[in-house]
């Protein structure tokens, strides 16, 4: 099931878009990204790994995780879901935390925004499945947000990096 697809990116003076086309059904695809049991294999930039601390899929429900780097730092982030459209679209609030799920700065850039609201959509084409991720600062200063889009390159190419993690997974299934 492994796509052989690359990560494409589009940086707008609004938000940062992602796509990518897996070949896999959209209902797996749901599945990889709203079951914990999944969200572990492959969560997270190359060379993390994640664990899922709760996930409530439901509006106002939260996706509280971990993620360890091989020199032992970690770094938690929560998404609060807005709306969940199975399995079509997720919208949600994402920001760094502490292990509690408080709001905290970005461990590596004091100036990135709170709060970004992402919206992932997924759409299938005979059993394969383009799945779009749109990222937005929102409740941002004009500096935050002009730290987002000066940090765009990193963000694509940890999509990338997450979703050949992805890729690889759902090689396994």
């Amino acid at each position: 099931m492994a796509a052989r697809s690359n990560t494409a990116a589009e940086s707008t003076a609004c938000e940062l878009v992602v796509t990518r086309i897996f070949d896999a059904p959209r209902e797996l695809m749901w599945k990889t990204l709203t079951v914990p049991e999944h969200l572990e294999h492959w969560w997270g930039p190359k060379g993390m790994t994640s664990r899922v601390h709760q996930l409530e899929l439901r509006p106002g429900g939260a996706f509280l995780y971990s993620q360890r780097a091989p020199d032992g730092r970690e770094m938690w982030g929560k998404w609060v879901y807005r709306e969940i459209v199975a399995p079509e679209r997720l919208v949600f609030v994402s920001s760094f935390t502490d292990e509690k799920g408080n709001l905290t700065r970005h461990p590596f850039e004091p100036n990135w925004p709170l709060e970004i609201q992402g919206t992932s959509t997924f759409a299938e084409d005979r059993g394969r499945t383009t799945v779009t991720v749109r990222m937005v600062p929102i409740n941002a200063t004009a500096s935050e947000e002009q730290t987002f889009f000066d940090g765009s390159k990193f963000m694509e190419e940890g999509f990338a990096g997450t979703w050949d993690k992805l890729d690889k997974y759902l090689a396994t299934l």
